[in-house]
């Protein structure tokens, strides 16, 4: 038994080490991004606090066993101890958790309220997902197009080089200003999506017959790549999803050289 026990701790080591290998060797990053949002920003922190909390009692815990295996072994002539419990240790490793818990909480829950909170903003677009695609709808604007996969199809059946931005390039991006609050009213035509830009930290499902909220404000003008990250047929893995977030005049530019103005009435005729 303690051989199995032994085996599969070294099968389980061996396998971090490849996928954390394979992570380096490919050049993808294997922690959170601290993103271009401040709610990006608040979940990376978060992240990082609960991430080097269990880095002190990893060392904490498995130093006292390895401490306890090395000073109290056998050879050494060590009596065993003969007690069994402790009340008071056992109350200690129970308080102290919960503790823990509650400190991070406090701030989790600040954030959860403040990704959820969709008041206030600046901008409405309605996303739509397809099989296997995103439809974009400008509400207010009155601008609205498809955004599809745009990498080859030599490269993906590997009859050409693979490019820099592999799977993750279309040929609509989604163009966000910059400074500005945008709610995302998230829905699908035919299957379960789920829309996921890891540098906005939004990660909202698209559900048929439903609409989701989700909100983003970018601080910083540059292109941010995500992907589909709902299992959702054959073509799940090209559906890739990039914002392009820019200054308030250029996007007022692009705006006016894409709007169609029909739509833009449209919705102001049922705001009203």
């Amino acid at each position: 038994m303690f051989a199995i026990k032994r085996l599969n701790a070294w099968l389980g080591l061996a396998f971090i080490s490849v996928v954390s290998g394979s992570a380096l060797a490919a050049g993808q990053p294997i922690n959170m991004t601290p993103g271009v949002t401040d709610i990006s920003a608040e979940v990376y922190g978060m992240h990082m606090i609960a991430f080097w909390l269990c880095v002190v009692i990893a060392v904490v815990v498995f130093g006292a066993m390895f401490y306890s295996i090395f000073a109290h072994r056998k050879s050494r002539g060590v009596t065993p101890a003969t007690f069994h419990e402790s009340t008071t240790i056992e109350a200690i490793w129970t308080i102290i958790p919960f503790v823990v818990l509650i400190a991070l909480s406090i701030p989790a829950t600040k954030t959860l309220i403040d990704m959820y909170d969709t008041t206030d903003y600046d901008l409405t677009v309605k996303i739509t997902g397809y099989q296997w695609l995103w439809h974009y709808e400008y509400v207010e604007d009155g601008v609205d197009f498809h955004s599809k996969l745009q990498t080859s199809i030599s490269q993906i059946n590997n009859n050409e080089e693979k490019g820099e931005n592999y799977l993750l390039e279309v040929d609509n991006e989604l163009v966000l200003p910059v400074g500005k609050k945008v709610r995302f009213l998230i829905t699908s035509n035919d299957v379960i999506h789920a829309w996921w830009v890891p540098d906005l930290a939004v990660k909202k499902d698209a559900v048929p017959g439903f609409i989701n909220e989700a909100w983003t404000r970018v601080n910083e003008p540059g292109i941010y790549r995500g992907q589909c990250a709902e299992l959702c047929g054959r073509h799940h893995g090209f559906m890739p999803v990039v914002v392009r977030a820019v200054p308030e005049a250029e996007y007022q530019q692009w705006v006016a050289a894409n709007a169609k103005p029909e739509s833009a009435t449209e919705y102001a005729a049922i705001s009203q």
